[in-house]
Formats: structure tokens, C-alpha cells, sequence
């Protein structure tokens, strides 16, 4: 089942989509095929792998999953399926002009919980999504997360019913493909990443805890399309505009506002 979100002029509505229709609880709203979807979930907080561990390429095979440092993120970061990713002004002091998207696989969370083990997860986890992550490197080579609103996208929506071990995974940019593997190939087990998360904090229900990526898709610029495919999750585009982009985004999200059906 994909639960997804969608902007109306009476504000988010949640629901399950189903062939361009979303079945909310005041009714079915005809959204077509691959709309403009929000966010699919409302967190108080994303977690996320801290600094090169998050992909598998750079991951050393004898790191344990009790040592990674996880850091949490405002959730005020988030766009949504198709909408525009804004990187900052090169003039920026941080920056030195070079920005790395990643895909990884996300997991939400459906209950509030604490100390979970790796079999009850499953049981606190409401399903999968996807996030796109355009990352500012600085003139260290650091990575500067989120210093602007919007640098990560979020969706298109959360698959409940899928395994994510095994699935095939496609990282695209502007039409290339940057990376074809598979979930067996991310640095930890997803159960594994969300169970020691919650050794460490209180996970609240929408809560999104990413979980690596199989590898980076590589550098990226204004301009480029980014598409992350988790083979029964989704598929989550997203493009990455200058800072002017941003008036664009609103734009495209008054016009879907304007061409949601209620029937």
C-alpha cells in the first residue's frame, strides 16, 4: 500500500494512492499519474548515518553498527516528489561549488518507541520511502547539510509492503546512470541502523531514519535531475535549481493546488 500526501487549498491531505487517485478520509482526489506529491510523512525529526559511513562504497567491511554516530535533522528541510531542490549562492563563504546528490532508502517510523530490537522492528517501522540528498561540500571537503531550506527530497510516498533486502536500486542524474545495485549492498542492515537508533533516542510516530545508500551517484549541478528507483518502494525525481529556482517550485505548487479534483 502507498500512503502519500498531497497540497490542496484546505492544506496536506493523507491518503492512499492508488492509480492516480488518492483515497483520503473525506473522499477520493483524482491527482493523476506521478503528481507533485508532498512529503509523505510529517516527522518531528529525520535521523541520518553521520559522514562517509552512509555509503557503502567508502564503508569499511569491519565497522560495527554501534559505532556510528547518527545526527538528527530538521524536518523544515523537506520538498517533495518533483519538486525542485535549491543548492546556495556560490558566493556563499562555506561552499566550494561542488555538490554530491545520494539516494537512500528511508525508513518511517509508526509508533513511538525506545530500546526496539532488531526483531521488533518491523513491528515500529510503517513502511519505506525514498530521500534524494544534494549535499554542499565545503572548501575541507566537509560536507555542509543543510544550510538552506529544501536540500531534501522526500517520497514520492511510503511503500507498507515491501522487504526491502534484496531490491534492485537505480541512481540517475540527468538521464545517466551513475549506479544499478541492490539493497544486500548497503553498508548495515536497515533492522540494524533503526535498532541501535533507538537505543540512543525516542522515536515518534513519522519519523524518518535514513538508512545509507549502496553508493553516491556522484557530483551534480544546477540544472541536473536527480532519480532514485528502489524496485518496489519508488521512484523519486527531484531537480537541483540555483537559489532563483525556488519562486519556480511555488509556482508548480500553486498549480497543482489549482488542478487536484475532489470527486
Amino acid at each position: 500500500m502507498k500512503l502519500a500526501r498531497i497540497a490542496t487549498d484546505d492544506g496536506p491531505v493523507a491518503g492512499r494512492y492508488e492509480d492516480g487517485v488518492l483515497h483520503a478520509d473525506d473522499g477520493a482526489y483524482d491527482v493523476g499519474v506521478d503528481p507533485d506529491f508532498l512529503p509523505p510523512c510529517n516527522p518531528s525529526a529525520l535521523y541520518r548515518i553521520d559522514g562517509s559511513l552512509a555509503t557503502a562504497d567508502e564503508q569499511p567491511a569491519h565497522e560495527h553498527i554501534d559505532a556510528l554516530d547518527f545526527v538528527a535533522e530538521s524536518a523544515t528541510s523537506l520538498v517533495g516528489h518533483r519538486a525542485s531542490v535549491p543548492v546556495p549562492d556560490p558566493a556563499d563563504e562555506l561552499v566550494a561549488g561542488k555538490l554530491v546528490a545520494v539516494g537512500e532508502l528511508a525508513a518511517v517510523i509508526d509508533e513511538r518507541c525506545r530500546n526496539v530490537s532488531e526483531d521488533e522492528v518491523p513491528g515500529v517501522v510503517r513502511g519505506y520511502t525514498i530521500r534524494n540528498d544534494v549535499i554542499v561540500v565545503d572548501r575541507n571537503g566537509r560536507p555542509v547539510r543543510n544550510a538552506i531550506d529544501g536540500p531534501v527530497g522526500l517520497g514520492p510516498w511510503i511503500e507498507t509492503a515491501v522487504d526491502p533486502i534484496g531490491v534492485g536500486v537505480r541512481f540517475d542524474v540527468t538521464g545517466e546512470r551513475r549506479r544499478k545495485a541492490t539493497v544486500e549492498s548497503l553498508p548495515f542492515d536497515p533492522v540494524e541502523v533503526v535498532s541501535s537508533l533507538s537505543r540512543r533516542v525516542t522515536l515518534r510516530p513519522g519519523d524518518v531514519v535514513s538508512l545509507g545508500s549502496p553508493a553516491a551517484p556522484g557530483a551534480v549541478e544546477a540544472g541536473d535531475a536527480v532519480e532514485t528507483t528502489y524496485e518496489g518502494v519508488g521512484t523519486l525525481r527531484n531537480a537541483v535549481v540555483d537559489a532563483d529556482g525556488e519562486r519556480g517550485r511555488e509556482r508548480a505548487t500553486e498549480g497543482q493546488r489549482r488542478g487536484v479534483g475532489l470527486h
